[in-house]
């Protein structure tokens, strides 16, 4: 996450320096006017909106002050910068690490209290292995093995309901093997039959563990997925 991290600085910074060479430095958030019909300005702001996007989706915006981040640039930019380039990177280092450590404990406390408390519901069955599902629709049909293909609906969310991925937004179902998938999926597919829709519940070791992935999915999350199995692929 901290290369990806630095770009986005490092992206933030040319935002930063636009502004700067335009006459804008001086004026506060509030007071900068964007004209959208200016393809200069346009293509600015919309740089600013996919940096700020990446920070908030990686939640940077819950403990960083924003401005505190535009005068640490304002300084590099001038040649007043309050710490060295190398001071900078330890810096960020150190503070990557520590968010890390921080999110990787809250995260499986939250999913595992979540999980003790769904799986308690009646509707809900719990493997071996800590996967949870609910049957939303049966199904009459087969069911994959892990030499097969399959082609399914999904909708994936975080365990406070925020969206991550989903084929049914997106109005195309995905096709995959059964054992080209997190660890979660590749049990669940073979529990259900071809015509069924499965709402799963994934522990963080059954996802994506402590690495987390791109999209919003952060360390040791657990994941809410409901999955329509619509055929098994010949």
């Amino acid at each position: 996450m901290k290369n990806s991290i630095i770009k986005l600085f490092f992206v933030a910074t040319v935002v930063m320096f636009w502004s700067c060479n335009s006459g804008n430095a001086q004026k506060t958030e509030s007071a900068v006017e964007v004209d959208m019909n200016d393809e200069s300005q346009k293509a600015a702001y919309s740089l600013g909106v996919n940096v700020g996007l990446s920070f908030k989706s990686q939640k940077l915006d819950e403990d960083l002050d924003v401005e505190q981040i535009i005068q640490g640039m304002r300084d590099a930019l001038k040649g007043e910068e309050k710490v060295s380039d190398q001071e900078a990177r330890a810096n960020l280092d150190a503070y990557f690490q520590a968010k890390r450590e921080k999110d990787v404990a809250a995260n499986l406390e939250k999913g595992n209290q979540f999980l003790a408390e769904n799986g308690a519901r009646k509707e809900v069955t719990t493997t071996a292995s800590g996967l949870q599902y609910e049957v939303m629709k049966p199904g009459d049909g087969v069911k994959p093995t892990t030499s097969d293909r399959v082609s399914v609906h999904y909708h994936g969310t975080l365990i406070d309901g925020s969206v991550f991925d989903s084929s049914v937004e997106r109005g195309q179902p995905a096709t995959f093997g059964v054992t080209q998938v997190i660890a979660g999926w590749t049990e669940a597919l073979q529990l259900m039959p071809v015509g069924s829709k499965y709402k799963l519940f994934i522990p963080a070791n059954l996802a994506y563990g402590e690495q987390g992935s791109r999209g919003g999915i952060g360390p040791n999350e657990a994941l809410v997925f409901e999955v329509e199995l619509i055929e098994i692929v010949k």
